[in-house]
C-alpha cells in the first residue's frame, strides 16, 4: 500500500509544506510515500513531484491512499482528485474567508471560494478527515464531514532554540531605545497587520513613546502592503519594521530580541508563530477569535473579539510594564508547548488515525 500526498503549492517555509514532509517521514517508516503538489517552489523540485507526474508512478492498488492538503481551491488539483480511484484523507488547515481579499486580490479571493466548494466535492469520497484544530473540526462537520479526528500539526516549537541568532539583527535590536512587539507570519489581510498598526500608534502617542514594532513575513499581496504602508505614514510610525522574508537565524534573533509577540488577526486555524513565540518565553497578546483560544489557553492575554485598537495598545502596555504577567505567561507557554504541542505525541494520533482506514 502506498499513502501519497497531495498538496497545492510547495513552497520552503510555508504550514502546510511543513506539515506534508514531516507526514512522509512518519509515512515512510511503514512504505512509500511522496509528495505531489501542482504549483513547486523550484528549491523543493528535488523534494517534491509534480502532480502531472502522479499517474505514471501509481501503483493501481486500491488499497492506496491519498492525503487531500486543504486550505484553498485549486483547478488542477480538484480535477486531479476527481479522476483518481483511490480512497482520499483529508487534512484541512482552514480556508480564510474570501471577503478579506476581494479588495485586494480577486483572483485569490476566488480560489478561496472554489476551496469551499473543492470541500464540499471530497465529502463523500473521505473515509476520514483531519482537523488541526478543533476550530477547524467544526467547520468540517458544518461542511457535511461525518467522521472527523482533531489530530494536531505535528509541529515543534522548540527546534528553533538550536538555531544560531542572526549577529547583524541582534545588533539592531540592541540600539533600539525601548521595548519590541513583535509580530511574525504572512503579511495578509486577515491577519489584520493595519489594525495592529493602529494600536501601536496608540501605545507609542500615549503609553510607550519609545516602543519598536517588528512584522516579521513575506509580503504576498503588493496592493495590501501599499495600505499598510500609506498607513504607517499617515500615522508617523517611524519605530515600525517591515522585515519581508527573513532566515531562521533572524527569527531567531527576533524572538530572542521580543518584549511582547501581538497578534491581531482575525482567522487563524492553529497559529504555529504563536507556539513559537512561547517557547522562547515570549508573552502572546492576541484576540479571542478562530483557533487562538484553543492554540493559547492561559498561555497568552487574550482580548475580547472585537478590533479594539486602544483595548489592544493598554494590554500591551501592561505587559511591557508587568515583570510579574510576564512571568507568568511564559511559564504557563512553556508548559503549554511541552504537553498540548508535544510532536511524538501529534504523531502518534496521526498514525492512529490512519490505521482506521488504512
Amino acid at each position: 500500500m502506498r499513502i501519497n500526498q497531495i498538496v497545492v503549492a510547495a513552497v520552503p517555509g510555508d504550514a502546510i509544506t511543513g506539515a506534508a514532509f514531516e507526514y512522509r517521514r512518519l509515512l515512510r517508516r511503514v512504505g512509500s510515500s511522496e509528495i505531489y503538489a501542482a504549483h513547486r517552489d523550484r528549491s523543493l523540485e528535488r523534494e517534491v513531484h509534480s502532480l502531472r507526474d502522479y499517474a505514471a508512478s501509481a501503483s493501481g492498488d486500491p488499497g492506496d491512499l491519498l492525503i487531500a492538503h486543504v486550505s484553498i481551491g485549486d483547478v488542477a488539483v480538484s480535477r486531479f482528485l476527481a479522476e483518481r480511484s483511490e480512497r482520499i484523507v483529508v487534512v484541512y488547515h482552514n480556508i480564510t474567508p474570501a471577503k478579506y481579499f476581494r479588495p485586494f486580490d480577486r483572483r485569490l479571493a476566488r480560489l478561496l471560494q472554489q476551496g469551499r466548494v473543492h470541500l464540499g466535492d471530497l465529502r463523500d469520497r473521505t473515509p476520514l478527515a483531519l482537523a488541526v484544530s478543533e476550530y477547524n473540526a467544526q467547520d468540517l462537520l458544518d461542511a457535511g464531514y461525518r467522521n472527523v479526528r482533531v489530530v494536531p500539526l505535528v509541529v515543534d516549537p522548540t527546534r528553533l532554540a538550536s538555531v544560531p541568532s542572526d549577529p547583524a539583527t541582534e545588533e539592531w535590536i540592541a540600539t533600539r531605545p525601548g521595548p519590541t512587539i513583535l509580530f511574525v507570519g504572512q503579511v495578509l489581510p486577515h491577519k489584520r497587520q493595519e489594525l495592529l498598526l493602529e494600536a501601536f500608534h496608540v501605545l507609542v502617542t500615549a503609553l510607550v513613546p519609545e516602543a519598536t514594532l517588528v512584522v516579521a513575513g513575506a509580503l504576498r499581496l503588493p496592493a495590501y502592503g501599499q495600505v499598510l504602508r500609506q498607513l504607517r505614514r499617515e500615522l508617523g510610525l517611524a519605530n515600525v519594521r517591515f522585515t519581508g522574508s527573513i532566515s531562521p537565524e533572524e527569527l531567531v534573533a527576533y524572538y530572542r530580541g521580543a518584549t511582547v509577540f501581538a497578534t491581531a488577526s482575525d482567522h487563524e486555524g492553529l497559529c504555529i508563530p504563536v507556539l513559537e513565540a512561547m517557547a522562547f518565553d515570549v508573552p502572546v497578546v492576541a484576540r479571542a477569535v478562530a483557533a487562538l483560544p484553543e492554540t493559547i489557553g492561559d498561555a497568552g492575554f487574550l482580548l475580547p473579539p472585537e478590533p479594539d485598537p486602544v483595548l489592544f495598545a493598554e494590554a500591551t502596555a501592561m505587559l511591557i510594564s508587568s515583570t510579574e504577567a510576564r512571568d507568568a505567561l511564559t511559564s504557563r507557554g512553556r508548559q503549554r508547548v511541552a504537553t498540548k504541542f508535544d510532536p511524538d505525541h501529534a504523531r502518534s494520533l496521526f498514525l492512529e488515525a490512519l490505521l482506521e482506514v488504512a
